[in-house]
């Protein structure tokens, strides 16, 4: 029996028509069309708050580079600042239904690739997002 707490998470996620799901797909396809991508969509602003967050806490150096330059600085902090990946997974997990979660721990080294594969992908394609330091951090 699903418990309120996950019908309630199910509920406020949007419905992505695109993300199809088959019986003919991996296990970790199928989580992460079925669980990653709507959650990483409703993550969305917490995320793009979070980037630019981090932004302003390494001296706001994102904003002396190029396009190039910002797209990798993105992917370089999504995967080696451990303590900022690890930050991006909490926002992601903490949606998760407490069988979802449970799938989640059985491969979660090739989800967690899966799933900061997506964000620096969201990430990338709002990288306008990006092109005025927040107000905040002047």
């Amino acid at each position: 029996m699903m418990s309120d707490r996950s019908q309630d998470l199910l509920a406020i996620r949007p419905l992505i028509p695109s993300a199809k799901i088959s019986e003919h797909m991996s296990k970790e396809e199928h989580f992460q069309n079925a669980t990653l991508r709507p959650i990483i969509k409703l993550q969305n602003n917490l995320l793009l708050a979070a980037f630019g967050n981090y932004i302003g806490k390494h001296k706001n150096r994102f904003y002396e580079l190029n396009v190039t330059k910002r797209l990798e600085y993105l992917e370089n902090a999504v995967q080696k600042d451990i303590k900022f990946r690890n930050a991006l997974k909490g926002m992601i997990l903490g949606q998760c239904t407490l069988e979802e979660y449970t799938r989640y721990t059985q491969n979660s080294s090739a989800l967690n690739k899966r799933m900061m594969h997506m964000v620096i992908k969201r990430l990338k394609d709002q990288i306008q997002y990006f092109e005025q330091p927040m107000l905040a951090a002047q």
